[in-house]
Formats: structure tokens, C-alpha cells, sequence
């Protein structure tokens, strides 16, 4: 009797029981889903950043540290975001994007601080973003599909 586990299969989207040409499809729609929201959130983020960085300051986050905090935040959620978007190392963009959201979660979503109804909404947020970090890890396991640039970069070496 073999103990051994049935071998993995090399193809991680299993593409076998998708039609053809949708599995890649399907990835590109998740990249501008899970990819938008960071780019939407940071350029508000980046336009308003006086705004951001009291909203920072008023989290408790040192206050000599929210000046340097602040820019670096909001352009990793904007970049990181674009980066999702348009398949730019997504597998390092994916991990830099995982950072980002336990960061941000441990800031701003601290459900443990508060009590009754404002400690139920912060923990939907923070399951929320436990589900979002869920995401960033199947793009770093998938990469960014066939519709990426960095299938494009590779291509044209």
C-alpha cells in the first residue's frame, strides 16, 4: 500500500477544467480587481497626503516617524497596485503587496482596542484583509498570467 501523495499538478491554475484561454482571462480580471483598489486608495492617498498622515498620527504611529511613513505607505499601495495591474513582477509585487496589507491592518484595524459595534466593523476590516492577503498569495503562487508584462519582457528577450 503506497502512502506517497498523487503528484502535484504543474500547471497551477489547472487549466485543464477551465476553456481554453480563460484561465489567463480569469487572472487578468483579478489583477484589475485586487490591483484597483490599492491604485484608487493610494492616489487619494498620495493627493491627500497632509490628510493621510494625521489619520496616521491620530492611529497612535509615532510622530516624528509619520512624515517618512506616510509618502512611503501611500506610493507602495499606489505602485504595488499598478504593478498587480499590469502583471509588473507580479510575484514580487504580489509579496510586497502582502506587507503592505499586514501593515496596514495592524494600523488601522485594531479590533482588539475597541468594544461592541466598532469592534464588529473593525474585525470584518480585518478579516477582510486576511481574505485580500489570501489573493496576493494565489498571484504570487500563479504569477501573472499569460496577459502580464512580464510575460511580455520575457518574450521579447
Amino acid at each position: 500500500m503506497s502512502t506517497a501523495s498523487p503528484p502535484s499538478s504543474p500547471d497551477p491554475l489547472n487549466r485543464a477544467s477551465i476553456p481554453p484561454g480563460w484561465g489567463d482571462t480569469i487572472v487578468l480580471l483579478g489583477r484589475i480587481l485586487i490591483g484597483g483598489i490599492f491604485v484608487q486608495s493610494g492616489f487619494d492617498k498620495l493627493m491627500g497626503l497632509d490628510a493621510f498622515a494625521a489619520g496616521l498620527a491620530a492611529r497612535g504611529l509615532a510622530t516624528a516617524l509619520v512624515p517618512v511613513l506616510a509618502p512611503i505607505g501611500a506610493s507602495v499601495e499606489f505602485f504595488g497596485g499598478l504593478a498587480i495591474v499590469f502583471g509588473l513582477m507580479t510575484r514580487c509585487a504580489a509579496l510586497l503587496m502582502i506587507t503592505f496589507v499586514i501593515v496596514a491592518t495592524l494600523i488601522s484595524h485594531r479590533f482588539w482596542v475597541f468594544q461592541a459595534a466598532e469592534r464588529r466593523a473593525q474585525t470584518v476590516h480585518f478579516a477582510k484583509n486576511v481574505a485580500i492577503i489570501g489573493g496576493f498569495l494565489f498571484l504570487f503562487v500563479t504569477g501573472g498570467g499569460r496577459y502580464c508584462l512580464d510575460r511580455w519582457w520575457r518574450s521579447n528577450k
